[in-house]
């Protein structure tokens, strides 16, 4: 069946592939797509250009698709890149992170380890040593959820 399709459309099997997955990345961008359909596309046109030769079999041209589809992947991955830029403020969206070193008193007492202090408009729970209620304290740590400062008292 595909034998007989690759035949009958020729070389523009390719080409009518490659527009298809073209128009597939255009209504479900991703950026994969596109770089397969480039392979398409260029074993299309290799196709327009040696579609006589013996040795350019179905067979050949699924396997140059396919190794053509790796390299233009690999390709398309270098020239668009990875999503690592930098940023001016890293701790956007950590808030727990941002309160590091800053003071505040404690609105509730540190009872076996735990207690609370108002930062802004926030009432933040805490971790550290037992202390009374008023007590002025440095945050030094936040949890990897955001949920939880570390304090420790300020000596005046």
């Amino acid at each position: 069946m595909f034998d007989r399709i690759i035949s009958e459309l020729g070389p523009w099997v390719w080409m009518v592939l490659g527009f298809v997955l073209l128009v597939m990345e255009v209504i479900a961008p991703g950026i994969f797509m596109l770089w397969i359909g480039i392979a398409a596309l260029l074993i299309g046109v290799v196709s327009l250009l040696i579609w006589d030769a013996d040795f350019w079999t179905w067979q050949i041209q699924v396997l140059a698709f396919l190794a053509m589809s790796l390299v233009s992947a690999y390709v398309g991955k270098k020239l668009v890149g990875g999503r690592d830029d930098g940023t001016d403020q890293p701790l956007l969206n950590r808030r727990g992170a941002q309160m590091i070193g800053r003071m505040a008193t404690l609105a509730e007492p540190i009872r076996d380890g735990r207690g609370r202090i108002k930062l802004g408009d926030t009432l933040w729970r805490v971790s550290g040593p037992d202390l009374p209620a008023g007590t002025q304290v440095r945050v030094t740590g936040a949890a990897d959820t955001d949920l939880e400062l570390t304090v420790e008292a300020v000596l005046d």
